[in-house]
């Protein structure tokens, strides 16, 4: 199996490179990883410790940051290295200050696993929610370095827990300790014959709770918002842009903000011909004031504001649904707002929750966004709902406590860690 594992790795890192001429992502991917062991053994200090944090892309990298704000705060002599697999974590947080060196993952080989480690000579390192590796954690093993798994979760049709998955077993039993996202979790890991595990919950909740008291203000969005009721829509895609153009010609009242998963050229301009009147963000200082009080929609067409714009929202919808999987809501939850999204959020236990509490909403149809959209016109509805995603935030917050409480138990951070 272990051989079928590494033709795998092969076989994808060689299809990336055919298609890196045609494919933006695929592109940064290969690039990003070019002489990039010589790049790392030429600017890391192997004679410093440092702790590893990898994630697989940005969404991991908001939900294991309060962990490395915690580090940093209470331990500023720690250095930290970040590795991301995906560009889109990269790109956008290559120059994050919560890490001493931000670098691409470079493919999981065991000459590779071995160079990387000599490279940055890790203390502890610390993976996100998921991203097995075989040879990374092989190599970690052989070291005797500590590899926590944080906001860890697991579900039963997962090759770990399927009669053929004993390869993807034996990658998790080099995990050192699993810190869980739900008891479920636990107990799966237990029937595979993992003990070292234990529920802490997910450490985006201790992130997001406090996004509304940090919040940036952004003045032109304040002036477009003006006294109008809004609906923010995050991390959409075409299929959820069509829905909310169609609920809009319904709510002129309303406004939109829509902050596209994608903004590339080709997909800003699919937007402006789908709302040709909207506004772009990046644009703003040539509107005049009558302008801006006049159109109803801002397309925002960077990167990076999104959790403030909740801020301005009275309705969250989170794109993605009609997709691989919607995107993150507890961002626009914790602002205390309802938040609707597409039909495919089974995966995502914060979506779950939030729609048995009656918080969350997901559509299948303009139909039923319709009809969502008509009641949460109650102004108590859209309270009671709003307040319910605030709760739910607030309760389930406190992770990184935990994690912390471990991490200086057994003494793997601070002086007596190195």
């Amino acid at each position: 199996m272990r051989l079928l594992y590494d033709l795998g790795i092969f076989l994808y890192g060689t299809l990336l490179r055919l298609i890196a001429p045609f494919h933006a992502k695929a592109r940064l991917w290969v690039g990003g990883r070019k002489g990039l062991l010589k790049q790392i053994s030429q600017t890391v200090d192997s004679n410093q410790k440092h702790i590893w944090f990898h994630f697989a892309s940005l969404g991991e990298f908001e939900q294991g940051r309060s962990v490395m704000e915690r580090i940093k705060q209470r331990y500023p002599e720690e250095k930290i290295i970040v590795t991301f697999f995906s560009p889109s974590g990269y790109e956008i947080r290559k120059n994050t200050a919560l890490a001493d060196y931000v670098f691409y993952l470079p493919e999981d080989t065991a000459a590779n696993a071995r160079k990387f480690l000599d490279a940055i000579n890790p203390k502890l390192a610390i993976f996100t929610k998921y991203e097995y590796w075989y040879h990374y954690f092989d190599a970690l093993e052989k070291r005797g370095i500590r590899l926590l798994m944080i906001s860890a979760i697991f579900r039963e049709e997962q090759l770990f827990f399927k009669r053929h998955g004993g390869f993807y077993r034996r990658i998790l039993k080099k995990v050192s300790f699993f810190f869980t996202q739900n008891l479920e979790s636990v107990h799966m890991l237990k029937w595979i014959g993992i003990t070292k595990a234990g529920l802490a919950g997910d450490t985006r909740f201790d992130r997001v709770v406090e996004l509304p008291k940090t919040h940036k203000a952004i003045e032109q969005v304040k002036e477009f918002v003006g006294d109008k009721r809004v609906l923010v829509g995050g991390s959409t895609w075409p299929a959820d842009e069509e829905l909310i153009k169609d609920l809009l010609s319904r709510y002129p009242d309303w406004k939109a903000i829509i902050a596209p998963h994608e903004i590339h050229d080709e997909h800003i301009e699919q937007l402006m011909k789908l709302f040709p009147s909207a506004l772009r963000f990046s644009k703003f200082g040539t509107y005049a004031a009558e302008e801006i009080a006049r159109e109803q929609v801002l397309i925002i067409d960077n990167i990076g504001m999104l959790s403030s714009l909740y801020y301005y929202g009275d309705i969250a919808y989170i794109g993605g649904g009609f997709g691989a999987g919607i995107h993150n809501t507890l961002e626009g939850a914790t602002y205390g707002m309802p938040v609707i999204f597409g039909p495919k959020y089974e995966k995502f236990k914060e979506a779950m929750d939030l729609v048995e509490l009656g918080a969350g909403f997901p559509i299948c149809s303009k139909e039923e966004l319709e009809h969502i959209f008509a009641t949460l016109q109650d102004p108590e509805k859209l309270k009671l709902a709003g307040e319910s995603a605030k709760k739910y935030v607030h309760t389930r917050s406190g992770a990184t406590q935990i994690i912390m409480k471990y991490l200086e138990t057994e003494k793997l951070i601070g002086e007596n860690g190195s």
